[in-house]
């Protein structure tokens, strides 16, 4: 499942190619993947076409854009068109000659713009194989903390009401390691079910916790109550780290199904230090002069991955 980079790259896409353009039509390919709006295919076509998009936004994993109408868009929005990626779910930019992909599931067709002389493509496809993503119109409304509700290029302080339970990410600048570790330290459980908790810190999967992990130093064990406030700080740049090197890749794309807006894949699987390299030495390790290998473990029906010399398991273990 895409994690923060693997979404931010997307909106980063997104913002560059669709903000300030208009949604002239709507095509419903797959009603399956507007499951989510709860007013029905009318409504949501009725609502998304002829908006103007006024920002690309993410929270977490969360992704939003923003509409207005086209005769006041510089009034605050009030809704949001949401995208939730799921397992499979593509948002490609591409010209409407383009054949359709074979699990295309919605068109929307945005108003002709120029960039450097050339016309831009005038579609945005949702394409979703397994069909666990989907498209839906969502209110905003007020953030709590009075923040931007994520990151975008407005730094709007509305978030649409179905993410609004949704922490900050490291990569937010409203983020507050004080306020993280307080809530942190609150919890009786294991470090890594921590990190994977949207509601406590988001953007976060399975896969930049173990490489948070490993270069922290940590065992995904290790209890949160027992978290000093300098261990806190570490495992968050340690994610903030990992992350920012998978965005500057293009993201981890293990096969054809996480790709940006352009179809092309990212590149940090080939720098992940620990997730899916079970057997394989621990790369620190054999800097330092060791031979150890990463060892898979099962944890909480997936896998998680670590150097069991670099991440000693605690005697006090909390999985």
């Amino acid at each position: 499942m895409p994690e923060l980079p693997e979404v931010e790259v997307v909106r980063r896409g997104l913002e560059r190619w669709v903000v300030g353009r208009v949604i002239e039509s709507v095509e419903i390919v797959d009603a399956r993947s507007l499951r989510r709006h709860v007013h029905g295919v009318e409504d949501f076509v009725g609502t998304v076409g002829g908006a103007l998009v006024t920002d690309v936004v993410r929270r977490g994993k969360f992704l939003w854009l923003t509409l207005a109408e086209p005769s006041a868009p510089t009034l605050p929005p009030s809704v949001a068109l949401m995208a939730h990626l799921g397992m499979s779910g593509q948002l490609l930019i591409e010209d409407s000659e383009a054949p359709d992909e074979k699990h295309l599931k919605v068109r929307l067709r945005l108003s002709p713009a120029m960039d450097d002389g050339d016309a831009l493509p005038t579609d945005l496809r949702f394409v979703d194989q397994r069909i666990f993503g989907g498209m839906f119109v969502a209110d905003l409304e007020p953030t709590a903390d009075g923040a931007a509700g994520g990151t975008g290029g407005r730094a709007t302080p509305l978030i649409p009401h179905q993410a609004a339970h949704i922490a900050r990410d490291p990569l937010d600048p409203a983020f507050s390691l004080s306020q993280f570790h307080e809530r942190l330290t609150s919890r009786r459980t294991g470090l890594k079910r921590a990190l994977l908790d949207q509601g406590l810190i988001s953007g976060i999967g399975n896969i930049y916790a173990d490489e948070a992990l490993w270069a922290a130093r940590f065992h995904y064990a290790r209890p949160t109550d027992t978290m000093r406030r300098s261990d806190t700080r570490r495992i968050v740049d340690a994610a903030t780290g990992v992350m920012a090197r998978a965005l500057a890749a293009g993201g981890t794309s293990f096969d054809s199904l996480y790709v940006n807006v352009n179809g092309a894949s990212g590149y940090f699987a080939r720098d992940l230090e620990a997730y899916g390299r079970a057997g394989r030495p621990c790369r620190r390790c054999l800097a330092e002069g060791r031979s150890t290998l990463i060892r898979r473990e099962s944890f909480m029906n997936r896998s998680s991955f670590l150097c069991p010399h670099c991440q000693p398991k605690p005697r006090n273990a909390r999985p």
